[in-house]
Parts: C-alpha cells; structure tokens; sequence
C-alpha cells in the first residue's frame, strides 16, 4: 500500500514552490501566478486572501441550504494558498502556523482569547 503523504509534507512541498516563486529567488511574473501576486506587492494578496475568505463563507452557508459541502474544501484550499503566499512574503512558513496550533490544542479558546486581552493591555500600559 502506497503511503500517503502528511499534510504537513504537502504544506511543505507546496510552501516551497511559492517561496521559489519569489522576486528575490527569480519569480518570473510573466510565467507564474504567485510569482505575479508577489511582484505586486502586499496589496494583491492580501485582497485575495480577504476574496477567498469571503468565498469560504458564501461555500459554507450555501451548504446550509442544500449546496455541495465539497465547495467549502474547494474555496478552504484556495484561502490557505494565498495565506501561503502571504506567509512567504513574510519569511515565514507554514510550519510555524502548526506549531502554533499545536501549542494551543488542549487549551481553551475562551482562556486562550482572555489571556490575549491581558497580555495587549500590559503591552499598551508600557
């Protein structure tokens, strides 16, 4: 039996072709999409990625009404590409992104979200 990939293994895979596609590595914009948002800077991606969320939601409610539920893991995957493009914009990878998900399994999200609250007002008291 063939084994099957981890998904973090095709976040890996897919993470470095985009970051190939950056300027600084010879991201040609002509032959390339990513390469393309990414010479355009920030803006482009990140309307993109505010486009796809939106889509996602469209995806989902439309499947509280009858529609195909595979639509959200169509438009889910679109999301997470231009985040992607985004993380690698930045110099980061998606590998940091799970392990930050990882540090947070098994805490609560209330505790986790009032534990933020605290840690912005001591950052704005400084």
């Amino acid at each position: 039996m063939p084994s099957i990939p981890s998904s973090t293994d095709s976040l890996t895979r897919l993470a470095q072709v985009i970051e190939s596609r950056l300027p600084a590595n010879g991201g040609n914009p002509e032959a390339s999409y990513v390469a393309r948002l990414l010479h355009k800077g920030p803006d482009a991606f990140l309307k993109k990625i505010g486009e796809e969320a939106t889509e996602v939601v469209m995806a989902a409610k439309d499947a509280d009404h009858g529609g195909d539920k595979a639509k959200i893991v169509y438009e889910v995957a679109d999301l997470w590409f231009h985040c992607m493009v985004a993380l690698a914009h930045y110099g980061l990878t998606p590998a940091e992104v799970v392990a930050e998900l990882d540090r947070r399994v098994g805490t609560s999200g209330i505790e986790e979200k009032a534990l933020r609250k605290v840690l912005a007002r001591e950052g704005d008291a400084k």
